[in-house]
C-alpha cells in the first residue's frame, strides 16, 4: 500500500513539474530570418537577409515579412474569422480582404499536416528543441525544431503548425527548387499594442481575394 502511495506522489510530483515548464504564448512578438538554400549552398539573392516577424495578441495575429523586394504582412483575428494582406511592393500598396472562405481555400494544401517526432534536438535562441518532419495530405515534406516549452494559445496564427505540440523555432518552406530556412533570432513578451491588428484607412488600393485571383490571371 505505501509503495502505491510513493508511486502516486512521484508520477503527481512529474506531472506538476512537466505543467510548469509549458509555458502558454498568449502574447508577443516572433523574429525570425531566413536564408535561402539552393543546391546545398546559400544563395544571394533579393531574399538575402529577409526577415519574418509574427506578433500575437489572443485571438488576433500579424506577419510581417520584410525583404529587398519590399513588404507583406497578413493580419487575422481567428475569433471573428477576419483577415486582410497588406502589400507594397514597387511604390503600389495593396490590401487584399479575405473572407473566412478564401482563407479555407487558400490554406487547403496545409489543413492536414501530420507531425512525427525524431530523435535529433537542438538548441534555437537559448531553447530547448525537438525535430519533427512535417508531412502534407500531398506527400511534402519539412523539418522543423520546436520547444514544447511554449505553446501558442492561438494554434490559428499559423495554420502550417496547428498540429505541432510547441513553438516552431526553426523551420523550412520548399519553393521549387529552393529551400527558405526561418530561424528564431529574438522572442519578447511584450504587450502587442491593438493598433497593429487595424486595417489601414486610406493609401492602399483595396480589392477582394477573388478580384486578386483574377488580376493574378490577367483577366
Amino acid at each position: 500500500m505505501q509503495a502505491a502511495r510513493n508511486l502516486l506522489l512521484i508520477v503527481i510530483t512529474l506531472t506538476s513539474l512537466s505543467a510548469k515548464a509549458q509555458k502558454a504564448f498568449t502574447e508577443g512578438s516572433l523574429l525570425y530570418t531566413i536564408a535561402i538554400i539552393t543546391d546545398n549552398t546559400t544563395s544571394k539573392n533579393a531574399m538575402d537577409g529577409a526577415t519574418n516577424t509574427v506578433l500575437i495578441k489572443g485571438t488576433q495575429s500579424r506577419t510581417n515579412m520584410v525583404s529587398a523586394l519590399g513588404t507583406e504582412s497578413t493580419i487575422n483575428d481567428s475569433r471573428t474569422g477576419s483577415s486582410f494582406i497588406l502589400k507594397e511592393y514597387s511604390g503600389q500598396k495593396l490590401m487584399i480582404t479575405l473572407t473566412k472562405a478564401n482563407q479555407e481555400e487558400k490554406n487547403q494544401s496545409y489543413g492536414e499536416i501530420t507531425f512525427e517526432n525524431t530523435n535529433q534536438t537542438k538548441v534555437v535562441a537559448g531553447y530547448n528543441c525537438k525535430q519533427a518532419i512535417g508531412k502534407t495530405k500531398s506527400g511534402t515534406v519539412f523539418t522543423v525544431y520546436y520547444t514544447p516549452d511554449l505553446i501558442p494559445a492561438n494554434k490559428d496564427y499559423n495554420i502550417i503548425f496547428k498540429n505541432l505540440p510547441g513553438l516552431p523555432l526553426e523551420y523550412e518552406v520548399n519553393t521549387g527548387k529552393m529551400k527558405f530556412t526561418y530561424t528564431l533570432t529574438k522572442i519578447t513578451f511584450d504587450p502587442v499594442p491593438s493598433s497593429k491588428f487595424d486595417a489601414p484607412k486610406s493609401g492602399y488600393r483595396v480589392m477582394t481575394y477573388d478580384e486578386n485571383k483574377k488580376m493574378k490571371k490577367g483577366e
